[in-house]
């Protein structure tokens, strides 16, 4: 298990998972983003390519999801994904602000709950709710706070590796969790400055996969050229060091505010998954989960790391399919 791992402050210091574990097939490659501008910040809205058979009819059927990234992630994370959903689900992936195409907000405000706000804002203002709602790491836990402060507006909720307090942290992911430390980020852009964009890449690729192995050559470079563009941003760092503030600090909440009481909360069908090889999000935390989260249903892949819906696509897919299904039957027998 990854908890008896020492701490590599090279692995775990930049959790930037790439766009996907290989080059965009005929479905990514025609996904389209747009920039929504809302109040004080702007979010990049990726959606996949429209099914080729689909007619108005058959758009109107699909019901609609949101989908969540998390720390040093973007809207690519779900290119796997959101396409094998997309018969039954009108999917959206975000940009966060500050991350993948979307600037950073007006307030400098990246904490956890600013993200939730940040989604909660854009639903209301898309007019989409409810949505099936799926969150990775951070992202997951910024749609835990949507879900149990908004239940209008979710429908149901999947949590991939959610970012939840955990009392003792596994010792690979304690480096990433310095980056909340002020003057971290730039004494890690020093030190590693002369790192190639492919040294980078196999460093993430160990942090955020359960087997680096899996992706492909192509995938490989694509991570590289999107790992080089995003460190030519000139707020990259900033964003890296105040999102991992925000973070911690949500662990350090108490109260109705702590987001283990928030989970608690949560009325919409719940789908947990977890990967046995999470070196971010320890393994441990998936019974803590199931038991916070009323009737969740809790899937593990022992295979998997952070990121199993980029590694197991098609696994992740199926069970958000059957949450979806049975959460359908449920509702008809009710009626």
């Amino acid at each position: 298990m990854s908890s008896t791992e020492s701490p590599d402050t090279r692995t775990a210091a930049l959790p930037v998972p790439p766009g996907g574990p290989g080059r965009p097939g005929p479905q990514e490659a025609a996904e389209t983003l747009r920039l929504v501008p809302l109040s004080g910040l702007t979010l990049g809205v990726r959606t996949p390519a429209p099914l080729p058979e689909s007619g108005a009819g058959a758009v109107r059927e699909r019901e609609p999801a949101l989908y969540v990234h998390g720390l040093g992630g973007s809207s690519r994370n779900w290119s796997a994904l959101m396409p094998l959903l997309a018969d039954r689900l009108d999917g959206e992936a975000l940009d966060l602000p500050g991350f993948g195409e979307a600037p950073p907000p007006d307030d400098g405000n990246y904490a956890v709950a600013a993200q939730a706000r940040a989604v909660i804002r854009y639903l209301d203002a898309a007019g989409r709710g409810p949505v099936h709602l799926v969150g990775n790491s951070m992202g997951g836990a910024a749609a835990t706070r949507v879900a149990a402060a908004r239940p209008d507006l979710v429908r149901t909720l999947t949590l991939i590796s959610p970012a939840l307090p955990e009392l003792r942290p596994q010792l690979t992911a304690v480096p990433t969790a310095l980056l909340a430390v002020p003057g971290t980020t730039r004494l890690f852009a020093r030190l590693t400055r002369d790192w190639t964009p492919e040294h980078r890449t196999r460093e993430v690729l160990g942090l955020c996969y359960g087997d680096p192995r899996n992706v492909t050559p192509d995938g490989f470079r694509d991570a590289v050229d999107e790992y080089a563009k995003r460190l030519e941003l000139p707020y990259f760092w900033e964003v890296m060091e105040r999102s991992a503030r925000g973070l911690v600090n949500a662990y350090t909440l108490g109260g109705q505010h702590n987001l283990w009481r928030q989970a608690e909360r949560v009325l919409a069908p719940t789908l947990l998954v977890y990967g046995g090889r999470d070196r971010l999000v320890s393994y441990r935390m998936a019974r803590r989960a199931a038991a916070a989260f009323r009737g969740a249903r809790l899937v593990t892949l022992p295979e998997a790391g952070h990121v199993a819906m980029m590694e197991y696509p098609r696994t992740v897919a199926r069970a958000i399919r059957e949450l979806i299904d049975d959460t359908a039957a449920a509702g008809t027998g009710r009626s």
